[in-house]
């Protein structure tokens, strides 16, 4: 069960050169809270405003009371960017991983702090 909980951190180097470190999901990891947030409906939408900083503030304070999250993105905020980009915007933002995009609707997963 450690394994289960435990993400895989690692560093990458992007193409400026700079360094930043990403919380990996294992796939098991993926699996468990697409399973947990199956039959859930998504607790917060992003409108045509996209990721603000109040839905990020809402987003974290969601994500410290339950661990995973399942978020929704409407149409009118998909004028602009696609739904991955959006939901990758918000994990990064937030330091949530991402679990999963399907369609609209994509999952964030942020371990709790000790």
């Amino acid at each position: 069960m450690l394994g289960l909980w435990s993400s895989n951190s690692h560093t990458t180097k992007s193409q400026e050169g700079e360094t930043k470190t990403m919380n990996q999901l294992t796939t098991k990891m993926k699996r468990h809270i697409k399973h947990k947030l199956k039959d859930e409906k998504p607790t917060i939408w992003i409108g045509k405003d996209g990721v603000t900083s109040q839905l990020l503030k809402e987003i974290e304070k969601q994500l410290e009371k339950k661990k995973m999250i399942k978020m929704r993105i409407l149409k009118t905020a998909l004028q602009n960017k696609s739904a991955a980009a959006i939901a990758a915007t918000a994990a990064e933002q937030t330091g949530a991983s991402l679990a999963e995009v399907r369609g609209h609707t994509f999952m964030l997963y942020k371990k709790h702090k000790k």
